[in-house]
């Protein structure tokens, strides 16, 4: 008998810094970024990120921010794990876009009412909205308090011969191949410009989602990258942002997961300071056995991850191991819970020839 080949390990590493403009003015980081996967087993491995929406009359999207990666991923995975076995992934990818944006719009807005019945509007608060927006915003919060909570939503999961991509409103997820070519993983949505986004705060919102599953019939990504807008937005154009991807698969073979990750706070730091000022978050989930060798084989058709969070709390001097302690089954990553720290190395996207 053959042995049975040892499936390939994904990691994952993410994190959220807080918008220069934002720290100038004393606003929290809007965005939010959580890691889910089932207890005891490694797949599916669910990412998921947010973008609160920066108007002065979304002023509590800090909060619908959290509420959506927690729902997003815990419902992603949820339906993942009901629907193990199913072999006809048409059919799983026809259910996902019929079930998953209906469930996750009224689980979101069920938070935010739960929210809103325990801390509802202060005179203050809207009185605030009124002076900055005028009378008109006040009376569309009153019509649609779900508007203080607006946000966006990116969420990706892998599974064992495919993954998920779920997306609502602005921001870019990447799937970046082992030869380093680098595609967006769904279709554009063309009414997202200049500052227009479709989001979870309106009343059609499980009408504008973007669904897709990728089967991983020519072997799946090398890398899976998901940013909110604040990062796409540092870069002069497109061109650049994309560079990331096939740069961060080069930087990982050249140097490491670890380091990289413990670089990655630093660059999306100096990303809002010399670009959009805007908050940033980036989510990278990574095919260990493509950072082996520069010519990596497509992979093979299972695989595995151990258990890590999303976004370390302490910025390593070195890189370490960090398998002996598995983490909690959801870690959330804030800017309230990063740490200093500027990177030494060229950031991804804008490397010198």
């Amino acid at each position: 008998m053959n042995e049975k080949q040892s499936p390939p390990e994904w990691r994952v590493m993410g994190e959220t810094v807080p918008g220069a403009s934002h720290l100038r003015a004393g606003v929290p980081n809007q965005d939010a970024i959580l890691q889910v996967r089932e207890s005891g087993r490694g797949l599916p491995v669910v990412v998921s990120v947010s973008d609160g929406h920066g108007s002065d009359k979304c002023f509590r999207s800090d909060r619908g921010s959290r509420f959506a990666v927690k729902r997003a991923a815990q419902l992603v995975g949820e339906f993942l794990d009901e629907s193990r076995g199913l072999a006809d992934l048409a059919e799983l990818e026809g259910r996902a876009k019929e079930y998953l944006p209906r469930e996750f719009v009224r689980r979101w807005r069920e938070a935010v009412e739960a929210d809103l019945k325990a801390r509802p509007f202060t005179e203050e608060e809207l009185e605030t909205v009124g002076k900055k927006d005028g009378p008109r915003a006040v009376k569309l919060l009153a019509t649609n308090p779900l508007l203080a909570y607006g946000a966006t939503s990116l969420t990706v999961a892998v599974a064992e011969s495919f993954a998920l991509y779920l997306q609502l409103g602005d921001g870019d997820i990447l799937n970046v191949s082992d030869t380093g070519e680098v595609a967006k993983a769904l279709p554009e949505d063309e009414r997202l410009f200049a500052n227009e986004t479709t989001s979870l705060c309106t009343p059609d919102a499980e009408k504008n989602f973007r669904v897709r599953l990728q089967q991983f019939s020519d072997g799946p990504p090398a890398l899976i990258l998901l940013s909110t807008d604040g990062y796409v937005n540092s870069f002069s154009d497109s061109a650049g942002f994309l560079k990331v991807g096939s740069d961060l698969l080069e930087m990982l073979r050249a140097d490491g997961f670890d380091p990289i990750n413990a670089s990655l706070k630093g660059w999306l730091e100096e990303a809002t300071r010399s670009g959009s000022g805007d908050d940033c978050t980036l989510g990278l989930i990574c095919r260990m056995d493509a950072l082996s060798k520069a010519d990596a084989e497509p992979g093979a058709e299972a695989f595995k991850t151990e258990e890590k969070p999303v976004a370390s709390t302490e910025e390593p001097t070195a890189p370490t191991a960090t398998a002996e302690a598995p983490p909690p089954v959801l870690q959330t990553a804030d800017a309230s819970t990063q740490s200093a720290g500027q990177s030494q190395t060229p950031r991804p996207g804008e490397q010198s020839a």
